[in-house]
């Protein structure tokens, strides 16, 4: 529960390009906020600060700090909730490394990862660092379903000033390639618990041993429970298939992972594309490079940086190299490929912006080209599959006409939290992995071989019926076209239209909704925004992470700028700012020439929904005002292109926040519902007004010059102030 002191809002802290311009936009807002009696506290969910919290055994008395995630986790669970949720980074393994190995140069006493834990030392630091590897942060926090769409006003600015779309011919060679039969669709079983139960998942080997690999994971009665697993044999014959059929083609070669959300089944399967794409070498030199510390889920990087100094495996990589066909480019100027480091092509963000491209990829000739888009699993892959061959057959999508897909999407409680769930495995040995219930029966059983990756999730009733209603009532405000994403040929989306079904009859409103695969919906969805029509879609966790972007990023550029509020099932409400995918390369910009790309408006949105929520559950009407006025600036900062330009030397970040706090005081001043806020704000915008041309030449002086942050991961915050709050002018006024 919250205590006393528990700010009325809290903004949290991450990582990278959002941090960056929390330290420019966040003193705003306190200003701003006090006026009307609100405060507004932080808390740490940095990657650096939750690895920090998680050892306070090994630090000095000043270093050690609250596991804030913690902290939120119970938080969001009461009906004081009110926590506006930056972007952070969901850590790969070689991003965990490098947080790690910072700290540790700023004067952490903190434990190297263990590769290959030995010592009960060892493999306590490793189940603590493996709990702060991927999707660690969203779980906890997300105890209400998701309601993602663009803001009206955002909307309109999108159509009004569309961006480059990419062109879409019939002649693309563009694709989407993913797995035909052992993979996690094929394989998936499903079923609903009539009661209240807990499970062991046991690995039973054909020698007749077994191995507990997880004991006792509860599910209160009405829980739709998955098991599935995905042949190790059959993925490496379908990699080694689709590179030879990329060769043929005169493709680039592209693997489109999420192995940050999937913390432990995505990595393994990129892995399994590092090893089939450098097959001849492994073949060869396996045994050196594995006393070397070569991990192929680490990527080609890491690997590379490991052989350095062994030329035979060198000249082996690069005559493989050569052979291959040419692989996708993250930065192609750097020689950095698809497969160099597995957090940094992320598909949900990847996909989109090839698809926004006209089905063109970076190669490393510098030039675009088309793409054999690798994507295993199949279970999703039909989305992408499907918006390709529309394009193809219909041209790209016009920003300035099309209509706007929102999402309602089902995650609270860890709902379908494929691949994240500490109940995903990689099989040790060859058997039949069972799921057995504390009354002795055997929910689901596969046999499996040693390499496959088997994995379980789970959706509870609660949730599920939360979801529905949500979008019973986002459709109800509507009137646009409803489709529930669930695929009647899936065992999972099988169980959940059997709930789903009987709730819409109940309430009368099944005629309001349509249901179809993802494929189908895909289809239907592009064709309705392409009149000019508006749609929901109605899906589940992954499929919510993929369409918030997909749709977002064709109909606006990006998905930083959506509108995201949770409404967390105890009463609170949870306002996330968009999307951070783009986070690293803005921050490397920043350091290299002073310039930060990154757009707040995201920020700004979720900001005017916390404010109204604290009104509604307080009483507090001054902060009502607050939040409309918010409504106002970002309408003002839209109108008047306020956004972040992309070269330096133009306007950043900080001339945004500038702009805006401008924008809000005007608003402020003018609105005649609070007398004493009017007061208060007139000279605060006359201040603004008048030191435009003082502000703006403080904002831009260092222009073009590198900076000093005092570090990536865990940044200075003196440093980081400096560059972030250059302008005198601009901080008095503020206070």
């Amino acid at each position: 529960m919250p205590d006393q002191t528990t700010p009325d809002i809290i903004y949290t802290k991450v990582d990278e390009a959002p941090e960056l311009a929390s330290a420019s936009l966040l003193p705003i807002i306190r200003s701003f906020a006090a006026a009307a009696g609100v405060s507004v506290g932080t808390r740490d969910i940095s990657l650096a600060g939750r690895i920090i919290a998680a050892f306070p055994d090994h630090l000095r008395e000043d270093q050690r700090i609250p596991d804030d995630l913690a902290v939120l986790g119970e938080l969001v669970k009461t009906p004081q909730a009110n926590v506006v949720k930056l972007p952070n980074i969901s850590a790969s393994v070689p991003q965990l490394v490098a947080a790690i190995r910072e700290l540790q140069g700023q004067g952490y006493d903190l434990p190297d990862y263990p590769e290959k834990p030995g010592t009960d030392a060892e493999k306590d630091a490793r189940a603590r660092y493996d709990a702060i590897k991927g999707s660690a942060v969203n779980p906890v926090l997300r105890e209400g379903n998701s309601d993602r769409r663009a803001a009206s006003a955002v909307k309109s600015f999108a159509q009004k000033n569309p961006h480059r779309m990419g062109k879409w011919t019939p002649e693309s060679k563009t694709r989407v390639a993913s797995m035909t039969g052992g993979d996690f669709f094929a394989n998936e079983v499903s079923a609903t618990l009539p009661r209240a139960a807990k499970a062991d998942i046991v690995l039973k080997a054909a020698d007749g041993t077994e191995t507990v690999l997880k004991s006792g994971v509860a599910y209160p009665e009405g829980t739709v429970v998955d098991a599935t697993f995905m042949s190790a044999r059959a993925l490496s014959e379908f990699l080694a298939a689709e590179i030879a059929a990329t060769k043929e083609e005169g493709t680039l070669f592209s693997l489109h992972m999420k192995a940050t959300m999937m913390k432990v089944s995505d990595p393994i399967i990129f892995g399994h594309a590092v090893r089939m794409w450098l097959k001849p070498v492994f073949d060869e030199f396996g045994d050196e490079m594995a006393a070397l510390g070569v991990d192929p889920a680490s990527g080609m990087g890491d690997l590379l940086a490991r052989v350095k100094d062994r030329p035979e495996i060198l000249a082996a990589i690069e005559k493989v190299r050569a052979e291959r066909p040419p692989m996708y480019m993250v930065d192609s100027d750097r020689g950095i490929t698809n497969l160099h480091v597995p957090s940094d092509v992320i598909i949900d963000a990847s996909m989109p912006a090839l698809i926004r491209g006209g089905g063109k990829g970076w190669g490393p000739d510098g030039k675009e080209h088309d793409a054999n888009c690798v994507i295993p699993d199949s279970s999703y892959a039909p989305v992408y599959d499907e918006a390709i061959r529309f394009f193809k057959e219909n041209g790209a999508l016009d920003p300035a006409t099309a209509g706007t897909v929102q999402n309602i999407g089902l995650m609270a409680q860890k709902a379908e939290e494929y691949g994240s769930h500490p109940t995903t495995f990689e099989v040790p040995k060859a058997g039949t992995v069972e799921m057995r219930l504390d009354d002795g029966s055997v929910l689901h059983s596969h046999d499996v071989e040693a390499g496959d990756i088997w994995r379980s999730a789970s959706a509870r009733r609660a949730p599920i019926e939360d979801w529905v209603q949500l979008a019973i009532d986002r459709q109800a405000a509507t009137g646009y076209r409803s489709i529930f994403w669930l695929d009647a040929n899936r065992a999972h989306d099988a169980e959940l239209i059997a709930m789903v079904k009987p709730i819409l009859e109940a309430k009368g409103v099944a005629d309001r909704f349509e249901i179809m695969a993802p494929r189908a919906a895909t289809r239907a969805s592009l064709e309705t925004i392409t009149k000019g029509e508006n749609t929901i879609a109605i899906t589940g966790n992954v499929l919510r992470d993929y369409l918030t972007d997909l749709f977002p990023i064709l109909e606006l550029a990006t998905s930083a700028k959506m509108l995201s509020i949770v409404k967390l099932m105890q009463g609170g409400g949870l306002f996330e700012t968009g999307a951070g995918g783009s986070a690293p390369k803005h921050v490397q910009a920043l350091v290299e020439t002073n310039h930060l790309r990154w757009d707040s408006l995201g920020e700004f949105c979720a900001l005017g929904e916390s404010f109204r929520f604290l009104a509604d559950t307080t009483g507090n009407e001054k902060a009502r005002v607050l939040g409309d006025a918010v409504d106002v600036a970002t309408q003002g900062y839209l109108d008047n292109d306020n956004s972040p330009r992309r070269k330096p030397g133009e306007p950043d970040n900080r001339d945004s926040h500038y702009w805006f706090a401008r924008y809000w005081a005007h608003a402020l001043a003018e609105q005649t519902r609070d007398a004493d806020l009017a007061a208060h704000f007139a000279p605060v915008a006359q201040a603004l007004t008048e030191g435009e041309a003082e502000i703006i030449a403080e904002l831009r002086a260092d222009r073009g010059q590198k900076v000093d942050l005092g570090g990536y991961y865990r940044t200075d915050p003196e440093k980081t102030a400096k560059v972030m709050r250059p302008s005198a002018r601009l901080n008095a006024i503020i206070g």
